[in-house]
């Protein structure tokens, strides 16, 4: 290694910026992500669930993210133009010209700490800026892509896929300060992969508005969808790796005991033609309702309401967030215990392990539509175990974190990883 690799880190001692209300100094974090809203998923919910909070604890977040055609203006976010992924018109490449150019955008502020959000461009966007200004560099690994590349990649093996997602996780994450996992399961798959950097498990919490109740009512009205039917649902990114195909082969077999069974499925994406076309191969559209996307704080929060069960099937998630989200809806959940979801789905949390057999899972559906007792217990359950997600308690973490790798000894080799505490 060179002289070069071995650098000081400049602490900004200089800086005039307000205090915390605590008396501790603010940090500023420059956050880069591939992916932000308007675009929905894990990763845009996580991001749009941290920020704000972490301005309650002391933090100051500018984050870099795509131009969408449809983005809105937000405060302290710089939209970098981009342009459509080949093969996935929902996501947008960020120009690297871009990126690169980053240093000299904001060579006027200061930063302490840089988070990367995303293992794509915004990755080698993130460590390059960190290398330039002397920066601890962290990133959150949001997604298991091992268990689904072979989706959008079917010309190669699967085995060549799964090796290529663990090198480059292995790459990528040992050349970073820290690495923020959302589960323990994820954590060990990591390790698995050969993974040294020091892991830190803190998942995305849920903010107070997220146990606001909506109106379900409203929501089958709208929709067409009678009193008697029983509702099941599906809240997600309509992709292949959520096994939501799994989804319509359970609720084929479960209308045949319970006609009135309706699955509700509520998102889009590279999967909604096959799964428009496999409920039509099984001949069960009427029990198949696509509503599409739906707004967090109006329609989703309807949808929510006039559910009677959160039905889920994904074996690739590393946290599985959206099953907290239908909890603190009071709406109780089935779902395959697998990854990310194991730590959520036990018992005594509003939520029943399902099995991975379709016949099994359709017979635990049935039985739990037809006990009003259990699902309301499961309902209340669901609710109080929500409560301990709370957004707030999980941003005092990140931002703890944040302070550790801030105040590391000031000389950092960047081919070896800050030591934190896990």
């Amino acid at each position: 290694m060179s002289s070069a690799d071995t650098v000081l880190r400049n602490r900004h001692p200089s800086r005039h910026l307000s205090r915390h209300p605590n008396g501790a100094k603010p940090l500023r974090v420059l956050m880069i992500s591939d992916v932000y809203a308007p675009r929905v998923n894990g990763v845009s919910t996580s991001i749009q669930t941290f920020r704000p909070t972490l301005a309650e604890h002391g933090i100051e977040v500018t984050l870099v993210a795509p131009q969408y055609p449809a983005a809105a203006a937000e405060a302290d976010v710089i939209r970098l133009p981009s342009r459509a992924v080949p093969l996935d018109p929902e996501d947008r490449l960020m120009h690297w010209s871009e990126l690169a150019n980053l240093n000299r955008r904001l060579a006027s502020t200061d930063f302490d700490v840089v988070h990367v959000q995303t293992p794509f461009a915004a990755h080698y966007a993130g460590v390059r800026f960190a290398r330039q200004r002397h920066l601890p560099c962290v990133t959150t690994y949001h997604t298991h892509f091992e268990e689904y590349l072979f989706h959008y990649i079917p010309f190669l093996p699967k085995s060549v896929m799964r090796g290529a997602a663990r090198m480059l996780a292995r790459q990528q994450c040992n050349t970073l300060d820290a690495v923020i996992v959302p589960s323990t399961p994820m954590a060990a798959t990591l390790r698995g992969y050969g993974v040294t950097a020091p892991l830190r498990v803190l998942p995305t919490g849920l903010p107070e508005a997220q146990f606001i109740r909506g109106d379900g009512k409203r929501f089958r009205e709208q929709h067409g969808i009678g009193p008697e039917r029983r509702v099941t649902l599906f809240v997600g990114r309509a992709a292949y790796e959520k096994n939501i195909g799994f989804l319509l082969e359970v609720v084929a077999i479960a209308c045949r005991a319970r006609p009135e069974i309706l699955l509700v499925i509520a998102g889009e994406g590279p999967a909604l033609d096959s799964l428009k076309q496999q409920a039509a191969k099984l001949m069960i559209e009427k029990h198949v309702c696509f509503v599409g996307y739906l707004a967090r704080e109006s329609g989703l929060r309807d949808c929510y309401a006039a559910a009677d069960l959160f039905t889920f099937a994904s074996l690739t998630e590393t946290q599985g967030l959206v099953l907290l989200e239908a909890m603190a809806a009071g709406l109780p959940v089935l779902a395959i215990p697998a990854l990310g979801a194991g730590e959520i789905v036990r018992p005594a949390r509003g939520a029943v392990c399902a099995s991975d057999v379709a016949d099994t899972f359709a017979a635990q559906l049935v039985a739990l539509l037809d006990s009003p007792t259990a699902l309301a217990q499961l309902s209340a359950e669901a609710i109080h175990f929500a409560h301990e997600w709370s957004a707030d308690r999980q941003a005092a973490k990140l931002a703890d974190l944040y302070r550790e790798l801030a105040t590391a000894p000031i000389a950092v080799e960047f081919s070896q990883p800050v030591t934190v505490s896990s």
